[in-house]
């Protein structure tokens, strides 16, 4: 096989077309909906059941991290299903996208309105629910990441790519956090299946680049094309990077509401709390772009820790009465969350496209992405929230020792995983700036 050959996938990806502003509203718009129903689902879900419902914390932890399991390790096989998907005209994705769209919101509004019944009961339906919404969202989520990879072009035009479908999640995401403390719980499941029908309308007129004529990289592989991302070294690289600074950023997620609620004791401040956070990301993301294009990928993703570590860390000594200082740690470390959205979703395509697996394989490595992500979540809720328990804190405690437990877990936990991250990053830059 040539050189010439092997580097076709790479010259073709780097070909990136124009991307209007108008591209990138039709583009990313499939962002907002998803996020709206993911913010709902990972962070309104364990109180909704805990708090509300009666749920046990240790059992509703277990459901949590047994069917985020189950959906993460369904990921790759849909990434295999995606990449195959791609290669087909237009129309034909487009109305894949409507099945799994339709099973995504039929799951999500049975969540949230479950049948009345017993603690165990309940468990049982949401766990069954979640596997039903978390496929179907599951499927649109690797497609509309693999999607945005094929469209290619180098770290500042996939950055830029990137920044459209993340910054209109986080509006998405802006939109979940104070909808159902404004609204409730109807508008808000009314509002996220309207941003799924306009998203997916949008997505049908924006650029579209499906495979050619299948290109061989490399020989028949006997181990099967579900594995093909792991042989890439880069890849195993930002994968332990990714997994770990996840994880850092999906505890204080899993346990934000029972921070405001009982630590700080500011429930009414919930909207402002999740608000400025998310609209200081969305805000922050264009910076982030523009910094890309002047100092990389890498250096730029290490300033984002950096900044968050820094707000972050003051948030374990906070309590009662500290609405204001929560506000401004919020508002710094949503301008670091912008750096955790941007950069590593267009480090991974430089992967791929290194890699020669351009307009081939991105559905396999957006597969086991989004898998990590889920395992993230899983972790975070399948082990932080019986630690808590076992540590003596229950929902609405107000004992000090309980609640120190608490922020111990929601601050300090996470920045000492997030530093772990960082200098991970670190030792790994050569192998991903290449």
């Amino acid at each position: 096989m040539s050189p010439d050959t092997l580097t076709r996938p790479l010259a073709a990806a780097s070909a990136a077309p124009a991307f209007s502003l108008r591209d990138g509203l039709r583009y990313g718009a499939l962002g907002a909906p998803l996020a709206f129903a993911a913010l709902p689902l990972y962070v309104l879900l364990p109180n909704h059941y805990a708090a509300q419902l009666g749920v046990p914390l240790a059992g509703l932890g277990a459901v949590l991290l047994g069917t985020r399991l189950l959906d993460a390790l369904v990921d790759p096989w849909l990434g295999r299903v995606v990449d195959r998907g791609l290669s087909r005209p237009r129309a034909q994705v487009l109305w894949a996208a409507a099945g799994a769209a339709l099973l995504m919101a039929a799951g999500f509004v049975a969540l949230f309105f479950p049948p009345a019944a017993s603690a165990e009961s309940l468990l049982a339906w949401c766990a069954l629910m979640l596997v039903i919404t978390c496929l179907g969202y599951s499927a649109l989520g690797v497609l509309h990441q693999a999607w945005g990879a094929r469209l290619g072009g180098g770290a500042a035009a996939q950055a830029r790519i990137v920044g459209w479908r993340e910054g209109l999640s986080l509006a998405g995401v802006l939109a979940a956090s104070v909808l159902p403390a404004l609204a409730g719980i109807p508008a808000m499941v009314a509002t996220a299946a309207a941003l799924l029908a306009l998203a997916l309308w949008a997505l049908s007129a924006a650029p579209y680049r499906a495979a050619g004529p299948r290109r061989l990289t490399a020989a028949p592989d006997p181990q099967g094309a579900w594995a093909r991302p792991w042989r890439v070294g880069a890849f195993r690289a930002l994968m332990a990077v990714f997994v770990l600074n996840g994880v850092a950023s999906a505890v204080p997620a899993t346990l934000v509401i029972f921070f405001i609620q009982d630590r700080l004791q500011a429930p009414a401040g919930q909207p402002l709390f999740l608000g400025s956070y998310f609209a200081a990301a969305a805000l922050s993301m264009p910076l982030w772009v523009r910094a890309v294009a002047r100092y990389g990928l890498v250096r730029c993703w290490l300033a984002g820790m950096a900044l968050a570590i820094a707000a972050f860390v003051w948030a374990a000594r906070l309590g009662a009465g500290d609405g204001a200082a929560f506000a401004a740690i919020c508002l710094i470390t949503g301008i670091a969350l912008g750096a955790d959205l941007a950069v590593p979703g267009a480090l991974l395509t430089g992967v791929i496209q290194r890699a020669g697996h351009a307009l081939q394989h991105e559905g396999s490595y957006f597969g086991w992405w989004t898998c990590a992500n889920k395992l993230n979540l899983a972790l975070a809720a399948g082990l932080a929230l019986p630690a808590l328990q076992a540590l003596g804190y229950t929902p609405g405690a107000r004992d000090e020792a309980a609640l120190s437990s608490l922020a111990l877990v929601y601050a300090a936990l996470p920045c000492v995983l997030k530093a772990a991250a960082a200098a991970l990053l670190w030792h790994h830059r050569p192998q991903l700036e290449r």
